[in-house]
């Protein structure tokens, strides 16, 4: 297989909007009307439950792990890693504008970040999960615990992978990316007024 074609691929499985269906498979919603607006996992929570919640993001993760997993287990010819990595970045892109959805609407890419990382640097991304999980466990927000995640990861991958490797850049575009998809929640962490983990928003 061409590699590019996993691009294509990561594009779309990146492009499926796996929260909307939540919210229209489970409530008959569009659920970026609902709560936050967003099409992501914490919103999913929020307006629909922790068990869909889970569902969902398991399956964010995995649109960004697979189409990496398609090109580093079946592409031929050169720079076979960069094509995973460029798999990867489209998975990503889906996600933030989905095709299905007009472009329009998409998720912060937090969770197929995740995907795509884990398929690529495994023990740097469970040390990013392992930070996330401590913010949030400690401070109750979601979004402070992707921004030091997103911070922990290019750190993690210079220590263990190396500057030297493609993915260092990547993880800081990503970085870059995470943060600039979370502006309104830095706001509102800025002003008080973000929202807790486990305070669900009334659809």
């Amino acid at each position: 297989m061409h590699p590019a074609i996993g691009v294509v691929v990561g594009y779309i499985l990146g492009s499926i909007p796996f929260a909307y269906l939540a919210g229209r498979l489970t409530r008959g919603i569009d659920l970026r009307q609902h709560g936050s607006g967003n099409l992501g996992a914490t919103n999913v929570y929020r307006t629909l439950g922790w068990k869909v919640a889970v569902v969902v993001f398991l399956f964010d993760v995995l649109k960004g792990a697979l189409p990496v997993l398609l090109v580093l287990r079946y592409g031929v010819g050169p720079h076979r890693d960069l094509w995973a990595i460029a798999a990867g970045i489209a998975a990503i892109a889906g996600h933030a504008k989905p095709i299905f959805l007009l472009w329009q609407g998409g998720g912060k890419g937090v969770a197929t970040a995740t995907g795509v990382f884990m398929a690529l640097a495994p023990v740097p991304t469970l040390i990013a999960v392992a930070m996330w999980l401590a913010v949030v466990s400690i401070s109750g927000y979601v979004s402070l615990g992707s921004l030091l995640a997103a911070v922990a990861l290019p750190i993690a991958i210079a220590l263990i992978v190396g500057i030297h490797t493609p993915l260092f850049p990547v993880s800081i575009a990503i970085t870059l990316f995470v943060f600039w998809s979370h502006r309104a929640n830095i706001g509102r962490l800025r002003r008080g007024e973000e929202h807790r983990f486990g305070r669900k928003a009334s659809a």
